[in-house]
């Protein structure tokens, strides 16, 4: 069976998965392996779907439960990338093509439909938090695949909004994320403690989650405890350096807090479950974000959140967080301590956190996802 021969109703949804060998996978790649796996475990009658990266000795990442391969393509990341940048490289089969992220073929065969997931507007609206060629190139894939594919799904109303916005015209479909089933699971008091003396966390802290670079402001929060009632909080921060060379260990000691600071790192799923479920707060003060993944895993555990007022992240969070505005180090300061200082506060928090969540899941979004793959499928673009 060729890649365009299907059975009545059926096809081959071939998904790029590069995102989840990513040397900074951040929250694109936890996207790219959570709604592989949940669209494997939901696959239609008739259907098939399978991965494709481009060239790594090391795939492991981007094998995915229910996800056949991945195909790996003879070229360099990087040499895919810039092809395909440039309107060339190879077509890949598949009845539909799924990118999950910008990076999508230039090309496609006859009959195929492109679905491409832009995740945020970021290259848009806050092209200083990227390097510049960066942002140029987001956009310029995002453009190309406004005009291309059949459809883009984006995370957030707010996404959409900012991306019509731009005079980005296309079919735009609002299919949110969930949270990770590795975080989920239960977590035992002595695996909590294990962790808090492994990685020396007190007895009390706040937890940050996300990519070390400049739009998720953690150079605010570090400002927002240096004064008051804050400059007595732990912060623990979990995240592989992104660009920007932000060393927040030495932002940190410029600040005269290093001793409250523990920058863990990038650490495995089920480390920063224990980590997550030990935490009293988490604090999301990003300047701009797409979706927010950190935001509702938090809730989903039941730890309070103290977020900016980013758009996405207020829609995300639905009013269960506590809500500061964006680069106010003061406010934010303040709400952690109030949360820490309160336990009624805390706990409303952690309920109404729980509840929103609940409204969100992978499983949810892989029927999305098929209902429109199968639509794109019946009319490519």
């Amino acid at each position: 069976m060729d890649d365009r021969q299907t059975t009545v109703g059926g096809g081959v949804l071939t998904l790029v998965t590069e995102q989840a060998l990513a040397r900074i996978p951040g929250g694109t790649g936890r996207y790219t392996r959570e709604v592989g796996q949940a669209l494997g475990a939901r696959i239609p009658f008739g259907w098939r779907v399978r991965g494709v990266t481009a060239w790594h000795r090391d795939i492991a990442s981007a094998r995915i439960p229910g996800v056949a391969g991945p195909r790996r393509l003879l070229l360099d990341p990087r040499v895919l990338a810039r092809l395909w940048e440039r309107g060339l490289g190879p077509r890949l089969g598949g009845t539909v093509v799924h990118a999950l992220t910008p990076l999508a073929p230039a090309r496609l065969r006859h009959r195929q439909a492109l679905v491409m997931t832009v995740h945020d507007a970021v290259p848009y609206t806050h092209p200083e938090t990227l390097t510049p060629r960066g942002a140029a190139w987001h956009r310029l894939m995002i453009e190309r695949g406004a005009r291309l594919a059949s459809a883009l799904v984006v995370p957030t109303a707010a996404v959409a909004a900012d991306l019509e916005s731009v005079g980005i015209r296309a079919r735009i479909e609002v299919i949110g994320e969930g949270t990770a089933r590795a975080l989920n699971g239960p977590i035992s008091a002595t695996e909590i403690e294990r962790m808090r003396t492994a990685f020396r966390l007190p007895g009390r802290y706040v937890l940050a989650v996300g990519t070390l670079e400049p739009r998720k402001g953690l150079d605010v929060l570090l400002d927002a405890l240096t004064a008051g009632d804050a400059a007595a909080v732990h912060l623990a921060v979990v995240g592989q350096p992104g660009w920007g060379g932000a060393d927040l260990a030495t932002a940190a000691e410029k600040r005269g807090i290093a001793d409250r600071v523990h920058v863990l790192g990038r650490i495995p799923d089920a480390e920063l479950a224990a980590v997550l479920a030990g935490a009293e707060v988490s604090v999301v003060p990003s300047r701009s974000e797409g979706f927010g993944l950190p935001l509702l895993e938090a809730m989903s555990r039941g730890i309070p959140v103290v977020h900016t007022d980013a758009p996405a992240l207020l829609e995300v969070a639905g009013g269960a967080g506590l809500v500061v505005p964006v680069g106010n180090a003061a406010a934010l300061g303040a709400a952690i301590t109030s949360v820490l200082a309160d336990p009624d506060l805390a706990a409303r928090l952690s309920e109404a956190g729980r509840v929103r969540a609940a409204a969100y899941s992978w499983d949810a979004v892989a029927d999305r996802l098929w209902d429109l793959y199968q639509d794109v499928a019946a009319a490519p673009a």
